[in-house]
């Protein structure tokens, strides 16, 4: 195992929420951060500079995470800066809301290729180092509508099925290489995923939490943490789910 300040973490969609939220909480141990992005430059840059000041190194990359070859040289540029991950979150997604009857099959194809298939390609390209090492922690950022489903977002709860499926399949086949796997589910959060509720639906919604209110992006970045140290290493194929006791 190495020391925090010889750790490094690759966050994919680290430019915002949770995903913002789970960067600097890695950074704030001395830990070295990988803040991967694909158009937000400038909120890229700003979450670098506030990880920055806690003293460990920070990178920033961008990839479209549907292709391959993107990805192949995001990760010789992490290589080329010794920032190959020992610990890969998988954050980056996006949501659709609306009746299926409506999806089109491109925005099915779409939401499949970020949510699906781009944590499918991180992880199997930043697998070799953790397997080489013998060390290692996946941990994938999914939603408690991958558990329960949900109304009008069947596409999004799809996508986020899938990837717990994985999180569970995937590790059983690296638990012997010292390499855990594990999904963290979290409940309705505030950041910008809740845009498409008005006032009264966001009241309406913290109302069938029994906590009352929607999680902090911190709040879900402090479990991703713990997936993250060498204290967790009993711990794989989990989908843990920080929900204000919403689903139980």
């Amino acid at each position: 195992m190495k020391s925090f300040g010889e750790t490094n973490v690759l966050i994919t969609g680290g430019s915002r929420g949770i995903g913002a939220a789970i960067a600097e909480r890695f950074a704030s141990v001395g830990m070295n951060v990988v803040i991967h992005y694909l158009n937000a430059h400038e909120s890229a840059n700003e979450v670098a500079r506030n990880c920055m000041k806690y003293g460990g190194r920070v990178l920033t990359v961008t990839a479209d995470l549907r292709s391959k070859e993107q990805l192949q040289r995001m990760l010789e540029k992490l290589e080329s800066h010794n920032m190959m991950p020992d610990i890969l979150v998988n954050n980056a997604g996006i949501a659709h809301y609306g009746m299926l009857s409506d999806v089109t099959e491109d925005q099915w194809d779409d939401m499949m290729s970020i949510n699906l298939k781009g944590m499918f390609l991180c992880t199997q390209l930043c697998m070799p180092h953790m397997i080489a090492q013998k060390y290692g922690r996946i941990i994938n950022v999914s939603s408690i509508w991958g558990m329960s489903g949900a109304s009008c977002e069947v596409v999004y709860s799809t996508t986020k099925g899938g990837m717990n499926a994985f999180t569970k399949a995937l590790a059983k086949e690296l638990a012997p290489s010292g390499v855990t796997v594990n999904a963290v589910a979290p409940g309705a959060v505030d950041t910008m995923m809740l845009n498409n509720l008005d006032q009264q639906e966001k009241q309406m919604l913290e109302e069938e939490i029994p906590l009352g209110r929607f999680a902090q992006p911190e709040e879900i970045a402090s479990l991703v943490y713990f997936l993250g140290l060498p204290e967790s290493s009993y711990i794989t194929g989990q989908i843990i789910s920080p929900n204000g006791g919403w689903l139980t």
